[in-house]
């Protein structure tokens, strides 16, 4: 959860900690086990490899342990930093020493790497050296960046390992921040950093170490972002931050801002930073995000609210409202990973149960889409459909990958997943209760007041509604369990009565008193399958509906039907549906576009999920086998006898799990008959 909650005073919720939640069966620990016993170690593997990401020999040739040049992203120490992060939690999860050596090994490089000033950024310091380059020259060289997800890592490391080589490091990088925002705010020439990560770690900092000058430092870093010239929407910063109410700009950057900002005022109240984040939370989750919980999606965008004559090209940007395509969807990885973090946030500040089911949304299905189910690959752009063939390029592989140039969202994902536990279970700030957040199979012991209370979940959660919670207490306290929003009916059952509940619970949290002993509760959310709608002012989704399952949304991949292809497949409005457990062999997550992948580090298995059937029309006019729809007419007459139809059966698939049968057509929107 990488929040260290303890000294936050408007926090209403803090997190339990690291150990204190562990996963017992589920989706929730084969996911945590996959990263962390394959993800982890390939990523160590590919950033150790100075022919593959350099990232380690960027901080070798800095420490004078290595002659050469600089290479690879200019963010790649943060990338390695997120990493490190996930590095620590699998190392003490699984115990594993030998991990541990080699992470206080990495640590002494970056120590050996940092300058005397507290400056670590491998990039300026190489070039320095050779005159390529020098610090504070360029914002896109993403050296605050660096030294943001540096201060994180660092307080993640004390938190779980207790040991403070790292921490050290990170005083001395936010020692020489402090010289330059003071420096900065003296001349007046002030510059935003890009994709602010700093803010939430000067923030962690402070909670971790409770020295007050870190609280300071990341306020003054948000409160500069005003003094600005000429600033960019492409990075929030062309108006003052307190008269944002849309978002927009490049989606990464917003989201690490807004849970900065979301962060500061856990710290200090501020009513008008507070409507900030209200407003824009609103404009995000009510107009501008998919439905799997993807954000950004726009490759390249204009600014939708400067001046018309004045529009700015933005990178993988939040555009205007409803302005969601499918096929072209960007939905960068670390976009949603950011969303989760300033969700979470949210939560703390005000724990509704909306800040969690986003959560939710977004980890079940886009952030376990943007992996592969060997844990090997993945996607940096999460696409709502997939094509056959396109009469364009896209930035990034139509397939996930091994090794992407931008690597950011590989160790972010890692890190995030490898810190499933942490999301679990919420202490009341007044100790009086605890609040859940994401169902899972697990073992919990939480100290209330200094009173253990002992919590077993048992369930399928999110494939099943039924969760048995099974308590062990020395004292009395409330458990508050999330309705998800998704839930229209259900019921709660325990030793003393049964509850039963419609769609006016659904999206809020039910509060019950546990009594001390041994006792037993039982949440059943009905979960039957459900079909979606989209606003009507989603142009794309037009007369299509999508497969949801409780949390789960679904998709059909071109192996999911007889013919071979989603072109011309139809849903019935009153389709019925049935379940089917089914096996995905690993190993042909490696196919690609026509081609295997060099595969020598992965491993083949097999995963099984659940997956839904039904009864689809195939329209032969849609389906022509002469032509990819790539070289049909734009238009061409509708001819009505060309539109033979018969039934088939179609297959869907929880999104997360989609792109590892091999290269071909997904669709989550489905075109749809209607019953009259």
């Amino acid at each position: 959860m990488i929040i260290d909650s303890t000294n936050s005073g408007n926090a209403l919720v803090n997190g339990v900690p690291f150990g204190a939640v562990i996963f017992t069966g589920g989706l929730m620990k084969e996911v945590t086990e996959r990263v962390m016993t394959a993800t982890v170690p390939n990523l160590e593997r590919m950033f150790a490899d100075k022919d593959i990401s350099h990232a380690v020999e960027n901080f070798k040739i800095c420490a004078g342990e290595a002659e050469g040049a600089f290479d690879g992203s200019v963010f790649c120490d943060g990338d390695f930093y997120k990493w490190l992060e996930s590095a620590v939690y699998t190392a003490y999860t699984l115990n594993d020493g030998a991990l541990k050596s080699r992470i206080e090994e990495y640590i002494g490089l970056i120590a050996r790497a940092q300058q005397e000033d507290g400056y670590i950024s491998t990039k300026q310091i190489i070039g320095e050296r050779d005159g390529s380059t020098r610090r504070n020259s360029d914002i896109n060289d993403f050296e605050v960046y660096n030294m943001g997800h540096l201060f994180t890592s660092a307080c993640v490391h004390y938190r779980v390992s207790g040991r403070d080589g790292f921490l050290i490091v990170a005083k001395k990088a936010a020692g020489y921040l402090e010289k330059l925002y003071t420096e900065a705010e003296r001349s007046g020439e002030v510059r935003t950093a890009v994709c602010p990560s700093h803010y939430m770690g000067l923030f962690e900092l402070y909670r971790t170490t409770k020295d007050e000058k870190y609280l300071k430092l990341g306020r003054k870093a948000i409160e500069l972002r005003d003094s600005v010239k000429n600033g960019l929407d492409d990075n929030q910063d062309r108006l003052p931050l307190k008269k944002h109410e849309r978002i927009i700009g490049h989606s990464v950057r917003a989201n690490y801002l807004y849970a900065g900002l979301a962060d500061l005022c856990a710290e200090e109240s501020n009513p008008e930073y507070e409507r900030v984040l209200r407003s824009v939370w609103t404009n995000l989750v009510t107009k501008k995000l998919y439905i799997t919980g993807g954000c950004g999606a726009l490759y390249n965008g204009a600014s939708p609210y400067g001046n018309f004559f004045d529009h700015q090209l933005i990178h993988q940007a939040y555009g205007y409202e409803y302005q969601l395509p499918n096929i072209t969807a960007y939905n960068e990885t670390c976009a949603s990973i950011g969303l989760v973090m300033w969700a979470l946030r949210m939560f703390r500040l005000d724990p509704r149960a909306e800040y969690f089911d986003m959560i939710e949304r977004v980890w079940l299905n886009v952030n376990l889409a943007s992996i592969s189910l060997d844990g090997l690959r993945y996607f940096y752009e999460n696409m709502l459909r997939r094509t056959k063939k396109l009469d364009y390029e896209l930035i990034w592989p139509l397939t996930r990958t091994d090794y992407l140039i931008s690597y950011c969202c590989p160790p972010n994902i890692a890190r995030m997943l490898t810190q499933a536990s942490e999301y679990v279970y919420f202490v009341k700030k007044d100790g009086s209760g605890i609040m859940t957040g994401l169902y899972a199979e697990s073992e919990a012991d939480i100290l209330l007041h200094g009173s253990k209370v002992h919590i077993l979940q048992k369930t399928r959660y999110p494939y099943e509604g039924r969760i048995v919670f099974v308590t062990e207490a020395e004292r009395d306290f409330t458990l508050s369990l999330r309705i998800p929003a998704w839930c229209r009916s259900g019921r709660l059952l325990t030793d003393r009565k049964e509850l039963k509940f419609g769609k006016e619970r659904s999206g809020t949290y039910t509060e019950t008193l546990i009594e001390a002993g041994t006792k037993e509760l039982v949440l059943e959310l009905d979960m039957p399958v459900a079909l979606i709608k989209s606003n009507p002012m989603i142009e794309e989704n037009t007369g299509q509906l999508a497969v949801t399952k409780g949390p789960l949304v679904y998709c059909s991949e071109f192996c999911d039907t007889g013919s071979g292809t989603l072109d011309g497949l139809f849903l019935l409005s009153d389709c019925e549906f049935s379940e089917e457990d089914l096996k995905i062999d690993t190993g042909k997550s490696l196919r690609t576009e026509g081609e295997a992948k060099d595969a020598h580090h992965g491993a083949s298995g097999q995963v099984t999920i659940p997956a839904l059937t039904t009864t689809g029309i195939l329209i032969k006019d849609r389906t022509d086998s002469r032509r990819q729809p790539t070289e049909r007419p734009l238009y061409e007459v509708y001819e009505p006898e060309n539109t033979d139809r018969r039934e088939v059966s179609v297959r869907f698939i929880p999104y997360f799990a989609w792109d590892n049968r091999g290269f071909g057509e997904m669709k989550i929107w489905m075109p749809v008959i209607w019953r009259i």
